[in-house]
């Protein structure tokens, strides 16, 4: 992260990884790395504090930016089973605990789909991804792909054996 020192000159605030990394232990493998985020209109002047030192949250609210990474499990294998004493509810109240309201977001009756008031950018870094709109389409997303998800209901899944990594820029919006 960059800033400016007493005298206005442009410096590095930070060079290191995020400190906020947020594991879901009900879904192992989800990952999260919590690395910027903004409300309404960011001031420049390059003296505020990391935001990320007063925790995250779920989504930006309208005019908010989030810059995060996501690590995705790898595909399951058959007969895969979530880790014991694990329901679908209580993994979405972690997912809420440790990001607030993000389990807010997703649906009791289908099972990894999901609604933001954002438009959010996001890239593959490493791997591969399916994204599923609510029409049933899917479409298969590689290494370098990039998508631009417009608050449209949708579901994120892994096809393949091994994490997949993406990186996404959400930008707060208001239905309308």
């Amino acid at each position: 992260m960059t800033g400016r020192d007493a005298a206005g000159k442009s410096v590095f605030k930070s060079v290191d990884v995020t400190s906020k990394v947020v594991e879901i232990d009900s879904n192992p493998g989800l990952t999260f790395y919590e690395l910027y985020m903004t409300e309404g209109v960011p001031r420049l002047t390059g003296l505020e504090p990391d935001p990320m030192l007063q925790g995250t949250k779920a989504f930006p609210g309208p005019g908010g930016t989030m810059f995060r990474l996501i690590s995705y499990p790898p595909k399951r294998p058959e007969g895969w089973k979530p880790p014991p004493g694990v329901t679908f509810a209580s993994a979405l109240g972690e997912m809420s605990e440790k990001i607030p309201r993000m389990g807010e977001h997703f649906e009791h009756g289908a099972p990894g789909m999901h609604t933001s008031d954002t438009i959010d950018y996001g890239v593959v870094v490493r791997g591969e991804m399916t994204l599923e709109l609510d029409d049933g389409k899917i479409v298969h997303l590689r290494q370098g792909d990039c998508i631009v998800q417009n608050g449209t209901r949708h579901r994120w899944r892994n096809p393949l054996p091994e994490p997949c990594l993406m990186a996404f820029i959400s930008v707060g919006g208001q239905r309308g």
